[in-house]
């Protein structure tokens, strides 16, 4: 049986045991198939020996079936090993790419809430609950009163969100104002509203490049710096994907190499550390940074 078809038999089986009741139609609908393989797809629970129960238009697995169990008890945590998990895949660092994977895992065979518990607001949580149910029902959505970088521009947001970034700190969307892919931090959304509407520029949902300072864009730039002890440390732990791209000269000097979408995110890191970092074969960013001193001094003169 090739993987496709095993991982709708799986979901198949996960709407066949869930709280709530669906047709066959419903099954059909949500996996994109037909009536009829849903219905071959029963058959051959049947044959591997589960009990299906039928009451009016719904089909439902018998959770005392043979071999069920036996299945529930290898993804069934207790409370306090769920606890014990959880705790263990927050202490990942927050930009791991490991850590939005094992929690979908954990998120996907125990319950919603650790995602809720595990969000520190549960305004976020509530937030990401509804875009994923849109992604999963190929919904539009407004997010209102979105606000910007800044805070300069508060508005509602009409996107179709598509896939979010590590950790759920962001989300893609299409801007259907702008017609393009853009960023959306979750923080940054008052609320989610789902509305009726599908999709309709499904052909253009793909994510954009995330440079290593989590600003992205289409088009990237090469950027080259020597960084000492101090800088190397600071930039691997608030920016942890940075790791990849470090090679060490010495004991106390390390080359980064990496593509970035814009000078602003690098710009930060480095203003904050310009005595222990070395700018090589980038004068464009040489003189991005020129430019943002310049404009602080002219703020800030000396008397």
């Amino acid at each position: 049986m090739d993987q496709p078809k095993i991982e709708r038999l799986l979901r198949v089986m996960k709407m066949l045991t869930a709280n709530h009741s669906l047709t066959v139609e419903e099954i059909a609908d949500k996996l994109s198939i037909s009536s009829r393989s849903v219905y071959r797809y029963i058959d051959t629970f049947r044959e591997a020996g589960f009990v299906i129960k039928k009451k009016d238009e719904f089909f439902k697995l018998d959770t005392s079936s043979p071999y069920f169990k036996d299945i529930s008890e290898l993804i069934h945590f207790t409370e306090e090993e769920a606890y014990i998990l959880k705790s263990a895949i927050e202490s990942i660092d927050e930009n791991h790419l490991l850590k939005q994977n094992l929690k979908k895992k954990l998120y996907t065979v125990y319950d919603y809430k650790i995602l809720a518990e595990s969000t520190v607001s549960s305004k976020n949580a509530h937030n990401i609950h509804l875009l994923t149910k849109a992604m999963e029902t190929k919904k539009q959505v407004i997010l209102k009163n979105y606000s910007s970088a800044h805070g300069k521009d508060i508005r509602d947001r009409a996107v179709e969100p598509f896939a979010f970034t590590t950790n759920y700190v962001q989300v893609w969307c299409y801007s259907l104002s702008e017609e393009t892919i853009k960023l959306f931090k979750v923080s940054r959304i008052g609320s989610v509203e789902i509305l009726s509407t599908e999709w309709q520029n499904q052909n253009h949902h793909k994510t954009g490049f995330l440079d290593i300072f989590r600003m992205n864009s289409d088009k990237t730039m090469k950027v080259k710096l020597k960084l000492g002890h101090r800088a190397a440390n600071l930039l691997i732990e608030e920016f942890p994907l940075a790791s990849n791209q470090l090679t060490a000269l010495s004991p106390k000097e390390w080359l980064l190499e990496t593509e970035i979408c814009s000078f602003e995110g690098i710009g930060r890191f480095v203003m904050g550390l310009l005595d222990d970092i070395q700018i090589i074969e980038s004068p464009e960013f040489e003189q991005y940074l020129a430019n943002r001193i310049h404009n602080f001094q002219s703020k800030f003169p000396l008397s």
